[in-house]
């Protein structure tokens, strides 16, 4: 009896195919691995207070120039952060008292200024820094109030300790630390960590922003030692990011210190240790390194593990507008700054601004 030989090669072809095909990415968690998100984080917003007086806010009231230039920058990532100055109230008494109100600083936002955060695409705010309860409670419930109804998500105090938020199914949690009353404390460790470790349990990426570290020009290098300002505790920055990192943090933004400070990659994990004064006008000094700050981008995988990076350098013009520095400083400050405190660190900047894994 005849066999065909045909069904035989058939058979064979079909077996040698899967052989050497290439192989195929599983679902899942290798899937999801191999996908990238994108970050922004930037420093201080403070757009202008009415208080002490209504001399302190821009050009017609209006907060949108200030920013303008630099909001497509902002709208493109996955998320933007970014660290409320201030808090949005239109009237009322300040809970802080101050003798001389010339060189004591307290930050009345006009709410509809809070239109602005939304118009530049912030996703993320932290409302942990020194200057959120200087208007008590009414301020801080017109504040959420606002940031609610523009859809932000928000966290820092101790009432709202977190914030989680999801885009193109990636679940980012977000919490925020500084030193103040009602804030939660960076210098709480415990606390910090056990923040952290529900996020980082319950969501893809954890970002983690701080206000702390020393202020003004001369407090631009990373002392990894508590630092102090006004006799004030201002924490262990260096400290404090490393054991959120530890806890399961993947992205940590710092500011607080008004000067752009050094950049370190910790187990495969961004810090950003100061991101400096951001969009701010008036009674927040700009001049020399205070005016420059960079919007740092960040990519990683879907396990918040860094792939690569961008510094955005931007300053403040004369009449305090935001805009791209083609003189780069921001980069070239950040790069000087990291090779001086974190010469071990695992990152190169290019005059371009990359941030570059080596």
């Amino acid at each position: 009896m005849r066999i065909s030989i045909i069904p035989f090669l058939i058979i064979v072809c079909y077996q040698l195919f899967f052989v050497f095909e290439e192989p195929k990415a599983q679902t899942g968690d290798s899937c999801m691995t191999a996908k990238r998100f994108v970050i922004a984080g930037v420093g201080d917003i403070m757009p202008g207070t009415s208080y002490p007086s209504p001399k302190y806010l821009p050009p017609d009231n209006n907060p949108y120039p200030l920013i303008e230039n630099v909001a497509d920058i902002l709208r493109e990532p996955d998320i933007t952060f970014g660290n409320l100055e201030g808090s949005f109230l239109n009237e009322g008494e300040p809970l802080k008292k101050c003798r001389d109100t010339t060189n004591c600083y307290i930050f009345r936002i006009p709410e509809k200024y809070a239109g602005v955060l939304s118009y530049a695409g912030f996703d993320l705010i932290s409302i942990a820094n020194n200057h959120f309860m200087d208007f008590g409670s009414p301020a801080v419930i017109r504040t959420m109030q606002l940031l609610d109804s523009l859809g932000i998500k928000y966290a820092g105090t101790e009432e709202v300790p977190y914030a989680i938020i999801t885009r193109d199914s990636i679940t980012v949690g977000f919490c925020a630390f500084s030193v103040n009353k009602g804030i939660l404390n960076l210098n709480d460790y415990e606390t910090a960590e056990k923040i952290v470790r529900k996020l980082d349990s319950e969501c893809n990426i954890v970002i983690v922003s701080f206000h702390g570290g020393a202020e003004g020009a001369e407090n631009q290098r990373v002392t990894r030692n508590r630092e102090y300002f006004h006799g004030e505790d201002r924490g262990n920055v260096y400290e404090f990011a490393h054991k959120m990192i530890n806890a399961g943090a993947d992205v940590v933004f710092g500011h607080g210190p008004h000067v752009t400070r050094a950049i370190e990659l910790y187990k495969d994990r961004l810090i950003c240790y100061s991101l400096g004064n951001f969009c701010t006008y008036r009674r927040i000094n700009v001049a020399g390194p205070n005016g420059i700050a960079p919007v740092v981008r960040v990519e990683t995988d879907i396990t918040g593990r860094f792939i690569s990076g961008d510094i955005i350098p931007v300053y403040h013009d004369a009449e305090r507008i935001v805009r791209y520095d083609p003189l780069k400083r921001a980069v070239f400050k950040i790069r000087e700054l990291t090779l001086l405190d974190f010469p071990e660190t695992g990152i190169e900047i290019t005059d371009d601004g990359k941030i570059i894994k080596k």
